[in-house]
This record gives C-alpha cells, structure tokens and sequence, in this order.
C-alpha cells in the first residue's frame, strides 16, 4: 500500500452519502488519482476522429496530468503516445494541433525522430564522427519508442487508456451507456469548433456537477425559465458501466408539467419578467429519438457527451492539480447536416462553454465549493437524495452516491463497510 492510499483509508468512509472534503482538498489524494484512475484501467476521452481529418494530422491533450499526442498515419490508423522523448524526457509536439509535411514528430532537444505510430525512426550522430563517440554498437532505435496507449473508437470519438491489460472499451463502457451513446454518435460527425475555460477547483466537483440533475433548474436561470430542464419535467437518471461511474441524465417535455413548485415565486432561477430580445437560440429542430432537451452523459472519469436542444459536445475535463482543472468544448455536428441545421447547431453553441447561457454558472459554483471547504476538511458533502435504483426523477442523488461507491473501489480504500440510506433513515435523518 501507497503513503497515499494510507492517508485516503483514514477518511470516514462509513455512510455512503458523506463524502469526506479531503478528497477535494488533499494532494496526496489527487496524486494517488493519477496513479489508479487516469494511469489504471480506465478509458479517458482524447479527440474526435473529424479533429485529425488529414494523414499525419495530430493534436496535443492530457490523459489525467500526463501530456499525450493524437495521430492518424496515411492508412487512417490512430495512435496515441506520451508527449515525452524516449531519450531524455523532452516535450515533442509543442502545438495544440497541427500536421506533419512528412509524418515524422522530432524532438527540438537532441532531433530524434519518430513516426505517427510512436515509433522511432532516426537518432542523429548514432554511430558517432569518424570513428568517435556514437552509441553503442548495439543501440537500435526501435528499442526506444514513446510510450504508447492503448486506443480504441467509437461513433468517431477517440479513447486512450495506459491499460494494455484492462478491460476492452465497450465492456467499459457497459451496454446501457454504449446504447445510449450511439443515440447521439449515429452518423459521421463534423468539427464545428472548440471553447476552453480554466477553473479553481477540483476536477471531482464538476464531474459530480454532470451527475447532479438537483441543481440544474436551480443554479441556471436559463434553464428553468425558457423551459430547457427543470426538475418537474419528464426524465431520469441512468447508471451505467461495472463500477456504477457512468451516468445519464436525460430531461423531455411534458404535457401538462406541472410548475407550481416554480411559479409559487420562491425560486430565483424561475423568472417570467426575464425575456430573450433574440429568441432564435430557442429553436429546435426535432431530430434524435428520442426527442430529449438534455442528454448529459457523463463517462468516467474525463468524458460528458452532452445533447442540450441541438447543440452537440463532448466535454474534456483535465485536472491540473488538486484545485484546478480545464474544461474543454468540443462542438461538432453531422456531416450531412443542413446548412440550415449547421447553423442552428453553432448558434446554440452559446448556451454552454465558459460564457454559455446555461452553464457559465456551473465553473463559478464548482469554485463557490472549492473556496468554502478549503480551510476547514474535517466535514463532508451530503448527498441523500432519492432512493437507490429508482431511475425515474430529476429529484435524486442516487448518481453521486453510485460514483463514490466506485470511486472508492477503484482507488483500492480499505474501508468499503458503508451503508445506503433506506427511505425510513432518511425520514428520521429530516
């Protein structure tokens, strides 16, 4: 056991719907993260298939807080390999994207040279001048590739996984989340475009943010107001994924919704004096079955596939410590989209992303949590809403409950002696 395995088994782990602060706060935690998750048996999000369209395309991204590289060859293979040189540690690619002319990545430091599969290829003075200096006889430069990923497609979005031996994609995935994806990931997709936003606080807070249907109607105004999800709609949540990590929420339009809860006027982010000058960013053009407002799919540990009207993303979430993390966009549509449609797709694009309609409030409430439970650890989070199973209300934290009961499998912490709430303790607990 790890220095910092000991340190995360000495939390109290004994109610499964307390999550101990530390988990946000502590660097040790964070570290041993990178270790189980991000370098374990997971499956991290890294591209779009349509962001490398060109033979020797490539993009620079993170598995966790390792730096990798993306590449498709002249045979339409894609790779992924660390952005570390096999020689002396150097970064290689110091581009976000781009393209090799002649399909080789060479390091500026000492210019060895590798092709888009990661292997090396050309180590200059190998054999040394005029008799002197070089390598040793025996040196070949296939010996020293980069260090390689494991990468596997599906519906056009790029995976990438330290774990030669793990679990294939789809059995990570699970088929409930698999089926639910290919409702979004039917039909060749194209790059529209990309946003990228820095927050203060733990990447965990987000992720647990994509799995909370409870706040959505109630941070964003937006949202409830124009009728884009609100909690008294029709919809659930969905776990997925043989740890339970994976998730689903889902919201549709209703006959007959009834908002009395919204319009007793007690809620803030319900608010009929507040009117759109231009609502264009309100059309929606009925084109997935089934019809929903929101798909956001929330893939362990990195990932959301988000449908919100007709905007379509994939979201990157990239720890940068234990306080910080990125958050990218990647907003794409269908090739054989419309123009008409393609440009409905790029206006909504405005109502998520750093300055989104909808969701600039989410990065500001991550942060809210981060600044309020750094100087005091030692209390929890409570997250006991809706009973476990019941899949069919936007009123439940049963996702949030399900993530921690894996998260804590994954992570390898000892005291897994934990207990669900039954609808009579939390009755009592009121």
């Amino acid at each position: 056991m790890t220095e910092y395995s000991r340190g995360i088994d000495r939390l109290d782990w004994s109610d499964a719907t307390k999550v101990p602060f530390q988990v946000y706060t502590d660097d040790s935690i964070y570290k041993l993260e990178q270790e189980k998750i991000f370098r374990g048996d997971t499956w991290c999000f890294v591209a779009l298939e349509s962001e490398l369209p060109e033979s020797f395309s490539y993009k620079s991204t993170f598995v966790g807080d390792v730096p990798v590289v993306v590449t498709r060859d002249d045979k339409g293979e894609f790779y992924v390999w660390v952005n570390r040189c096999s020689h002396r540690g150097a970064e290689i690619c110091r581009n976000r994207h781009g393209k090799s002319e002649d399909g080789t990545f060479t390091c500026v430091y000492h210019q060895w040279a590798f092709n888009a599969a990661g292997d090396c290829v050309g180590v200059p003075f190998r054999k040394g001048h005029q008799g002197k200096g070089g390598f040793p006889k025996d040196f070949k430069p296939s010996d020293r590739p980069l260090q390689k990923l494991k990468v596997e497609s599906l519906g056009g979005v790029i995976f990438a996984s330290f774990a030669n031996e793990g679990p294939a994609l789809k059995e990570y995935l699970g088929p409930e989340m698999v089926q639910m994806m290919s409702r979004v990931l039917c039909k060749p997709l194209e790059y529209l475009g990309v946003t990228r936003q820095y927050v203060n606080a733990n990447w965990k807070l987000y992720t647990e943010n994509t799995k909370d249907p409870y706040h959505a109607s109630l941070l964003h105004l937006f949202h409830a107001t124009f009728g884009v999800y609100r909690s008294t709609m029709g919809g659930g949540c969905q776990v997925g994924g043989p740890l339970g990590m994976h998730s689903l929420l889902s919201a549709y339009i209703i006959e007959n919704e009834d908002k009395s809860e919204y319009e007793k006027g007690d809620l803030r982010t319900y608010d009929t004096d507040v009117k759109l000058a231009d609502t264009s960013v309100l059309q929606v053009i009925p084109e997935l079955d089934p019809v929903f407002t929101n798909h956001i799919q929330s893939i362990f540990p990195s990932m959301v596939l988000q449908q919100i009207h007709n905007t379509l993303a994939v979201r990157q979430i990239l720890p940068k410590g234990v306080d910080r993390f990125e958050l990218i966009f990647h907003f794409f549509g269908y090739q054989d989209d419309t123009p008409e449609l393609k440009a409905e797709r790029i206006r909504q694009m405005n109502l998520v992303g750093p300055a989104g309609y909808i969701s600039m409030e989410d990065g500001e409430a991550t942060e809210l949590v981060q600044n309020a439970i750094s100087g005091d650890p030692n209390h929890h989070s409570l997250m006991a809403m809706g009973e476990d199973g019941d899949e069919s209300t936007l009123l439940s934290e049963t996702l949030l409950r399900s993530y921690w009961k894996g998260y804590r499998e994954i992570m390898g912490v000892s005291c897994l002696l934990y207990t669900s709430p039954s609808p009579r303790d939390k009755r009592q607990s009121r």
